[in-house]
């Protein structure tokens, strides 16, 4: 890709997609009219440009990204490649990874419901436990 090109920049909703944010660039619009995606600090459209050195800020489920834009793609590449794509900020990455280990906690401290339904010694354990006869 020349500098020329790379210079024009690409759409917002095609690069959240070739830098693997969103599954489909679908997703991706939908983000981005919902609010989930800010450039520059302010709310966008789907079409808008974006060059080297945009900010963007990508709210995902409960994860947040704010990165600066280091790379214009000619097409969608693998995940190790579109990390390459932009740089994040060091509190961003700390703070997401944060997050995640909380979340992890949680789950593995909530309790588990067995899955299907109960097998007969469950039952029968359900029923003496309850003090229920049949």
């Amino acid at each position: 890709m020349s500098d020329q090109e790379q210079s024009l920049g690409i759409r917002l909703d095609k690069w959240l997609w070739a830098a693997r944010f969103f599954k489909t660039r679908q997703l991706a619009i939908e983000a981005i009219n919902g609010g989930k995606v800010h450039l520059n600090g302010q709310r966008t459209k789907p079409g808008k440009n974006i060059a080297i050195g945009s900010r963007l800020t990508i709210r995902k489920e409960s994860l947040e990204w704010e990165i600066e834009v280091c790379v214009i793609p000619k097409q969608r590449r693998p995940a190790s490649e579109a990390a390459l794509f932009y740089t994040e900020d060091e509190s961003s990455r700390l703070k997401r990874e944060k997050l995640r280990e909380e979340q992890r906690l949680i789950r593995a401290s909530a309790p588990r419901p067995a899955p299907g339904k109960p097998s007969k010694k469950d039952r029968r354990m359900i029923h003496s436990f309850t003090g229920k006869e049949r």
